[in-house]
């Protein structure tokens, strides 16, 4: 019985988290994905060099490939680029690295969160609208923690959409600051756990850099200084 009671107090995976825990897992993620790009860069790189060598003993008399393989050669090195392009850009949001003060562009932030989350938008048939107001560049305390900022805020909204709803997004530039808004049009009575949390984040990484955010039932509005 006493060995019952003391499973028991023990909670089980599927009942919540540990702060602890999550703490310990998120702090192996730089290591874990440094070593994902230079595992996966890799053989990447060997592909793009045999590709070349195939290349050029596929050359006929004229010097060129013919026509039927050059298609087909050129297919290989997109998808390798496709791929190398995919891991830079997930690398440079998913790891969290101290920055220094200094001046980012928010619309090309966003854009490059909304290419990186594309899986996640196309998941829920999200309808996407975008205005992106190009060159707002913003100033940040931490000026690599924009993409998280960025990123809290979409899937906040993401998570708070029903299928097929649609989302709109936002850049401009008002009275000298940058504003990021993002809308859900339907959003629900109540939301998630995981969507709490990254709510509760968001708030507190935005007061630990001075970032002013309001979060409602159916926006997310951060601004920020200009640079």
């Amino acid at each position: 019985m006493a060995t019952s009671t003391a499973a028991s107090s023990v909670p089980s995976v599927r009942e919540g988290t540990d702060p602890i825990v999550d703490a310990a897992r998120y702090g192996a993620v730089p290591t874990l994905m440094d070593s994902l790009l230079h595992d996966v860069r890799n053989p990447l790189n060997a592909l793009s060099i045999h590709l070349e060598v195939l290349s050029e003993k596929l050359k006929v008399d004229t010097g060129q490939v013919p026509p039927a393989q050059e298609k087909n050669l050129r297919a290989m090195r997109e998808q390798i680029q496709r791929v190398d392009g995919i891991l830079r850009r997930f690398s440079s949001f998913i790891v969290s690295r101290s920055g220094t003060p200094g001046e980012v562009d928010l619309s090309e932030t966003v854009t490059r969160a909304l290419d990186v989350l594309g899986h996640e938008s196309r998941k829920r048939r999200l309808r996407l609208q975008c205005s992106l107001t190009p060159g707002a560049r913003v100033r940040l305390e931490d000026a690599g923690d924009l993409g998280f900022l960025v990123v809290q805020a979409l899937l906040r909204a993401f998570g708070r959409s029903e299928e097929g709803a649609e989302v709109s997004v936002a850049v401009r530039v008002e009275e000298g600051q940058g504003v990021l808004e993002v809308v859900q049009a339907t959003p629900p009575e109540a939301e998630s756990s995981e969507v709490s949390e990254v709510s509760a984040a968001l708030e507190l990484r935005c007061a630990q850099l001075g970032v002013e955010v309001r979060q409602r039932a159916g926006s997310c509005r951060l601004v920020f200084p200009l640079a």
